[in-house]
């Protein structure tokens, strides 16, 4: 199977180590983890008993959007599997979700949904199976080619909140199809969200909402057939 699990790492190092002990259990495919910041240096080195796992940590603080993109730069395999640590297999999550590229889609995930039209671009509706306006990055998987000539991520993005929503717009104006499907995935306590800093989450949150209004809100065009 041409893919690899990647995983952007940074601190609450037990999550993570669950994390992968219950990907292990289901799959032997390869896993990258990116981390970075001084706080993080040590945060991979339990993982050294897990076979085909690199762990890549540098020294400068990187934001969400530049460790996206340095995990496309690294993996060469056809399907990258975005996800988040507080996301864990309870049973074989990958082979139904690549079997759905044969049916045209750019990116196949778990959670995700419609852009809210009523409330003008400013929420979304989680609309259950089917295709979809946006995934979210708790188990994201995506054409590592296509999301390359797309752009990636964008750098800007300092936190993961709304931008992932913003990255699958990307991949709709470029003309690829994203679908939602019900997988064997469960979720612990989402620490990227629940603890950090309220100040930063929602300053950040923000930021990254105002950037998808800026380029995308009125591009009704680009979205999913409503449902």
């Amino acid at each position: 199977m041409n893919a690899t699990i990647a995983v952007i790492a940074d601190g609450f190092q037990e999550d993570l180590i669950t994390c992968i002990k219950s990907i292990r259990a289901h799959t032997d495919i390869p896993i990258y983890i990116e981390t970075s910041g001084k706080e993080n240096k040590t945060l991979c080195e339990p993982l050294a008993e897990f076979a085909n796992l690199t762990a890549n940590w540098q020294k400068n603080k990187l934001g969400w959007g530049h460790s996206v993109n340095q995990l496309l730069g690294r993996i060469n395999s056809k399907y990258v599997i975005l996800m988040d640590p507080s996301t864990q297999f309870t049973g074989d999550a990958i082979t139904p979700t690549i079997a759905k590229f044969a049916e045209g889609y750019k990116a196949v995930g778990w959670r995700g949904g419609l852009v809210n039209l009523e409330d003008v671009w400013r929420s979304t509706e989680d609309k259950g199976d089917g295709e979809v306006d946006v995934l979210f990055s708790y188990f994201m998987v995506f054409d590592r080619e296509f999301m390359v000539a797309a752009g990636g991520a964008n750098p800007s993005a300092t936190y993961y909140r709304n931008a992932d929503i913003e990255m699958s717009l990307v991949i709709r104006e470029n003309g690829g199809k994203l679908l939602q499907i019900d997988l064997p995935l469960t979720q612990g306590r989402h620490h990227g969200y629940h603890d950090v800093n309220p100040e930063y989450r929602d300053k950040n949150s923000k930021k990254n909402y105002q950037r998808i209004l800026e380029r995308f809100r009125g591009r009704e065009d680009i979205l999913a057939p409503r449902r």
